[in-house]
């Protein structure tokens, strides 16, 4: 990280202790982000781009402030910028009744530069993107391959009243893939995200995404002769893919202690098990965490943006709900420790309680044996769309596609397929989870006003439960 901006960072926790703040804290970022587009063998665009800045949060009289600069070019901003912040607080703090109480928190001084075994190129990305393209375009059926390769740089630097001084420097390389087939008017598509923290190893390794290319074209042209299904109520096995959602939509963001405080429902809604902490809310079959600490994730880092430092949290155990994703203002409500969630999609905006790496546990099922117990049901493969009420209790999440299990075999590819269900009765239904553990990346995570798009893995194994499916046409 370019030393000016850090420097810019220390100073102003310095002319805060001068003013006499509660707190403060400043989050020095750089990132330069590198894309391509490639449509049908023709790269249609690339991309560069650099963004440099500094926020900056502060409590005054119990109440927060925050700004943010974009290329901060003296100290002299950053210090008008402050002084109006300060300002703006005292102009409401009279009718302010709640004050802000934040857990302690051990300093650290700490510098952590994120293993990159194999550096990312745009010439690099490109090649690799042409590549997919065309084994997606090989496929018979298929009329369109779009591939979105990208890759960013990050430096992030976290200084506080408190005497942290984190800087952490890493690397996100992710390809994202669509493959549309067309036959007798019947047209279909199938999408695919690869990638994760580190270098091109990421998306490389094992040949990963050649494979993925040439698995989301020979599914998208066998979707074309598939088969609508009848709606019913029956056994469904979901695999990792499609889990990874389920978990994000469902278990996933009700466990984000300002969600089950109500603090999000004019905008984005509440939790459906708030009050519900220690008591049962699923099959015991059910273990559910949040892991930042997960290597190569795109979850994974080891200290948030209020420079907590990251762990296992714990959210599910055997069924039981056990704790919520906590920042340090929330723990001072719930008399729980922070768990290292707190993260903001860059500096221009305030840190929220967000996912890391928000999990279902692994099982001790084989995948095969958990379809072998099936008389009739359905294998439902890869997230699509979810639709969830604001509590997240109703949820339907469509799936890429599902297949038919009769008599403990696979048969038919079934299209266009929705699964339905609510939250505590589906989780109880949950008989077998698998041993099949995977991390999928999630790009565009949701969340606040102004809204904030973050990037985050969610996973688990195939697990088996009961729900509602039918077909959208």
């Amino acid at each position: 990280m370019d030393s000016r901006l850090l420097n810019l960072a220390d100073k102003a926790i310095k002319y805060s202790e001068k003013l006499g703040l509660q707190y403060c804290d400043a989050r020095a970022e750089q990132q330069k982000r590198k894309s391509a587009l490639i449509e049908n063998n023709e790269t249609e665009h690339v991309r560069i781009n650099d963004d440099v800045g500094i926020g900056i949060r502060i409590i005054k009289d119990g109440m927060w402030g925050f700004f943010s600069i974009t290329n901060p070019k003296s100290f002299e901003q950053i210090k008008e910028s402050m002084d109006y912040s300060i300002k703006n607080i005292s102009n409401r703090s009279k009718s302010q009744k709640n004050k802000v109480d934040l857990y302690p928190n051990i300093p650290k001084k700490v510098k952590i530069d994120f293993p990159v075994l194999k550096k990312p190129s745009l010439d690099k990305i490109i090649s690799l993107g042409i590549e997919c393209n065309k084994i997606i375009l090989e496929t018979p059926k298929i009329i369109k391959s779009v591939i979105n390769p990208w890759y960013t740089v990050n430096s992030k630097y976290f200084v506080n009243t408190e005497g942290s001084e984190i800087q952490q420097n890493f690397t996100d390389v992710v390809i994202e893939m669509t493959a549309t087939a067309h036959e007798q008017g019947i047209t279909q598509s199938i999408n695919i995200t690869e990638g994760g923290r580190g270098g091109l190893e990421q998306i490389t390794n094992k040949n990963k995404v050649q494979h993925s290319a040439k698995e989301i074209g020979v599914k998208a042209a066998q979707l074309t002769s598939a088969k609508p299904i009848k709606e019913e109520k029956t056994t469904v096995i979901m695999n990792p893919d499609f889990v990874s959602l389920l978990t994000h939509e469902i278990l996933g963001h009700p466990s984000e202690a300002d969600r089950v405080l109500g603090k999000e429902m004019a905008w984005a809604g509440g939790a459906w098990w708030k009050n519900k902490l220690g008591t049962k809310i699923a099959s015991e079959n059910l273990n559910v965490f949040d892991d930042p600490t997960i290597k190569e994730s795109l979850g994974w880092y080891y200290f948030d943006d209020e420079g907590v430092e990251t762990k296992k949290t714990t959210l599910v155990e055997k069924g039981i709900l056990k704790n919520h994703m906590q920042n340090r203002e929330t723990s001072k409500i719930f008399n729980s420790i922070p768990t290292g969630n707190m993260r903001a999609t860059n500096y221009r905006f305030m840190p929220l309680i967000r996912m890391a790496c928000t999990c279902i546990g692994n099982g001790d099922w084989e995948v095969n044996e958990m379809i072998k117990g099936v008389k009739h049901g359905y294998l439902i493969s890869n997230m699509k769309i979810p639709s969830i009420d604001m509590k997240r209790y109703n949820w339907s999440i469509s799936c890429q596609y599902a297949q038919k299990i009769e008599n403990g075999e696979i048969t038919d590819m079934l299209k266009d397929v929705i699964v339905m269900g609510t939250a505590p009765e589906f989780f109880e239904s949950i008989d077998a989870c698998g041993n099949d553990f995977t991390i999928r990346p999630i790009t565009n995570c949701g969340k606040g006003d102004p809204m904030q798009s973050m990037i985050m893995g969610n996973g688990g194994p195939t697990i088996r439960g009961t729900a509602t499916v039918k077909s959208v046409n």
